[in-house]
């Protein structure tokens, strides 16, 4: 880690005086964890806040040393000498948007920000009503709720990541995020012209915003339709159609892969990808995960039900605030809590 790097963690640890916040029980919140799909990693993400945040990530960093050789390498530097570089907390912009990298890469910052609360905060957040995960989110869900160890977490995602990059050819596919028009209305415009093109939902994330899949011949002549209606859409920089049907053959290696790991009991109850429900059955919940790979990810379905059960308080953990906002285009009056900063620790408040 860089010297200035510790001057900063040292300034912070010396101005840290606020007292832990304790959880009450009885308080009705929620647990959601990153979409990694529209807003990507970058080397500032993972910054540290505190001391334990910066152990804790020395500590998972030898494990992913261990297990997934290719996310922590050998750079040469500029003295000439062997260094090792970490890609999440200095990896180039390259390094990080390959997806064999960038999936466990997310899931280890939010991972270490949860314990992080946890462990020097006093704040138990496995005391949520429910634990919720956008794509690779729920992968830090489960881990963040017992479900499955970290280094197994790692495992599975470094072959998660890898399966899904290499499930359709480099260049053929990509997503084009829809703003302001609804699943029915994307839904027919594909009914109209399935003699024309094949694309598919990916993601219903919030009221007005929907991502779609598609090999890029298809999506361009889909923008050209959405165009005609006036509907605005944006192509993501994403390197494959992720959450379709083209992902078959991830989903085949993920289908083996899953059956390899010991899953425990949930501590949290999770809402799942792919329907939208509440899933607690660990037999139930691997067939899921399997089927999240090719399926439309029902973020806006998930938050709905949240809000049905009245649920008043959603935090935010991981890189970023996508989730945040997504809840709020939801819900206005929902209270949402983003984790990124020591100073965000400090707000939560999970008596209101």
């Amino acid at each position: 880690m860089s010297e200035q790097m510790h001057r900063e963690i040292t300034e912070i640890i010396n101005k840290s005086t606020d007292k832990p916040t304790i959880v009450n029980e009885n308080s009705n919140f929620v647990v959601i964890t990153y979409w990694w799909g529209r807003g990507r990693l970058n080397r500032n993400t993972a910054r540290p806040c505190t001391s334990f945040y910066e152990d804790y990530l020395k500590d998972c960093n030898k494990t992913m040393l261990n297990l997934l050789h290719t996310i922590v390498t050998k750079h040469k530097s500029e003295e000439g000498q062997d260094a090792e570089l970490d890609i999440i907390l200095e990896g180039t912009k390259e390094e990080l948007d390959q997806t064999e990298n960038t999936q466990p890469a997310i899931f280890l910052v939010g991972f270490s920000i949860f314990q992080l609360i946890k462990k020097e905060f006093a704040i138990d957040l496995n005391n949520a009503n429910y634990f919720a995960g956008h794509s690779l989110g729920e992968y830090t869900a489960l881990s963040c709720s017992g479900a499955l160890s970290f280094s197994d977490t790692l495992k599975l995602l470094r072959v998660r990541g890898k399966a899904m990059q290499e499930a359709v050819p480099k260049g053929e596919g990509g997503m084009i995020a829809i703003l302001g028009s609804t699943t029915e209305i994307i839904e027919k415009i594909f009914e109209e012209n399935k003699n024309n093109y094949e694309c598919y939902i990916a993601n219903d994330n919030s009221n007005g915003q929907i991502v779609v899949s598609g090999k890029l011949i298809n999506l361009d002549l889909l923008i050209e339709d959405l165009k005609k209606r006036s509907i605005k859409n944006i192509k993501l920089p994403v390197s494959a159609p992720f959450h379709c049907k083209l992902m078959n053959n991830a989903t085949k290696i993920m289908q083996d892969e899953i059956q390899k790991y010991d899953f425990k009991k949930l501590k949290n109850t999770l809402i799942s990808n792919v329907t939208a429900q509440e899933v607690n059955e660990i037999s139930i919940l691997k067939e899921l995960l399997i089927k999240q790979i090719e399926s439309r990810v029902r973020w806006r379905e998930s938050v709905n039900l949240m809000l049905e059960k009245k649920i008043t308080q959603f935090i935010e953990i991981g890189p970023g605030k996508v989730l945040s906002g997504l809840i709020k285009r939801i819900d206005r009056k929902a209270k949402v809590t983003s984790i990124n900063t020591e100073d965000d620790i400090k707000q939560i408040n999970l008596n209101d």
